[in-house]
């Protein structure tokens, strides 16, 4: 009888699961084929919860184990059978709830009787039955895919369940007063959380509206969607300080290290059209190299001021110089971005399981 390793089978959905993560926030789609993903896309489409959970754990045990028939999920089924109930109990049920997935909390697939076979004999006492149709359909496809496809398989499925997931109300854990050390800690936690790069743009932009309040300036602070280009937006950068008719900073806020080519290229297609005269790159976990620099001093040279930092020292400098009723203002913020709208709930996830590490829950 075949024997599913759950460690192993955890460790895939972990890592296939922040792969369909990174795609959704991108804003593509993985590729299965339209006859699959129809079948797929109705499987969730379904009220009921127990079809997807069920594809999900028979997929995940036919990349584990080629040999498992996935049509019997209890293990007095036969030489081939495995046991879903397991599966789902220890492994797939309780990573849906730790990534705030809607899923089902009571008994192994409740809508089937016990010792279920998923054939066509089992539609007769099923409610939805397009829904269990298009789940045959998903799981014939699956007995005759190799290993690559399955895998293919398992990364749309999960993809669907980050879908799912945002149409969840995931209330956000709140900031509590903490001390400088431990804003240190939450923002390198966030900076090396995979966000598609909005997470320090967040940071970046909740400083500069604590600036503003703080100190009573008239600035009025824009930004715009991580995936929108400057240039088709008429922005400067990620983030717009203007006071009255005047930009005071244009930011680029990026992960990515800055070389000279970058500046050139920042140069030659916001910088200069737009007269900018000061020019920050915020830097994530990324650095500027040397050349980058040097090529940033010949643009000083020409009265454009062309700077580079890190977001953390930044912000966390900043945070020193505000005191405690700067630091409430950053955090009240920092939370009206996270619980805005179009703030995707991969974010408020990480954002939850950052602050619950950082206080120890």
């Amino acid at each position: 009888m075949p024997v599913v390793d759950y460690e192993k089978a955890h460790e895939v959905l972990k890592t296939l699961f922040a792969d369909a993560e990174a795609i959704f926030l991108k804003g593509t789609v993985p590729d299965v084929g339209e006859t699959i993903r129809k079948a797929y896309d109705i499987v969730f489409a379904s009220r009921t919860q127990a079809y997807r959970e069920a594809l999900l754990g028979c997929t995940l045990a036919r990349l584990l184990d080629p040999t498992i028939n996935v049509r019997l999920p209890y293990v007095d089924q036969g030489p081939d059978a495995f046991s879903g109930r397991s599966l789902d109990e220890r492994v797939v049920n309780p990573f849906l709830q730790d990534r705030r997935i809607p899923s089902s909390r009571g008994p192994y697939l409740s809508c089937f009787r016990r010792s279920v076979r998923f054939d066509k004999n089992t539609r007769r006492g099923l409610r939805d039955k397009q829904g269990y149709d298009a789940f045959l359909e998903a799981l014939s496809y699956l007995e005759e895919a190799d290993s690559a496809e399955v895998r293919e398989f398992l990364l749309y499925q999960l993809y669907k369940f980050v879908e799912l997931r945002e149409e969840a109300n995931i209330p956000l854990s709140r900031l509590q007063r903490i001390s400088l050390e431990q804003y240190d800690r939450l923002i390198t936690i966030l900076l090396e959380t995979p966000s598609g790069g909005l997470f320090p743009v967040l940071l970046s932009v909740a400083m500069f509206r604590t600036i503003k309040a703080h100190f009573g300036l008239d600035w009025d602070v824009s930004w715009q969607g991580i995936n929108v280009a400057d240039a088709a937006s008429g922005a400067g950068g990620d983030i717009t300080v203007v006071s009255g008719d005047a930009v005071i900073l244009a930011v680029e806020v990026t992960e990515r290290p800055v070389g000279r080519e970058r500046v050139v290229a920042t140069f030659n297609t916001k910088i200069g059209p737009a007269s900018i005269e000061d020019y920050l790159f915020l830097l994530g976990r990324a650095e500027a190299t040397p050349e980058a620099k040097r090529q940033a001093q010949q643009y000083f040279a020409q009265g454009h001021e062309v700077n580079f930092i890190g977001v953390k020292d930044w912000v966390l400098m900043l945070l020193a110089t505000m005191g405690i009723r700067g630091r409430k203002t950053f955090n009240a913020e920092l939370m009206a971005l996270l619980d805005g709208a179009g703030i995707p709930k991969a974010l408020r996830v990480s954002w939850n399981d950052s602050v619950n590490s950082l206080m120890g829950t």
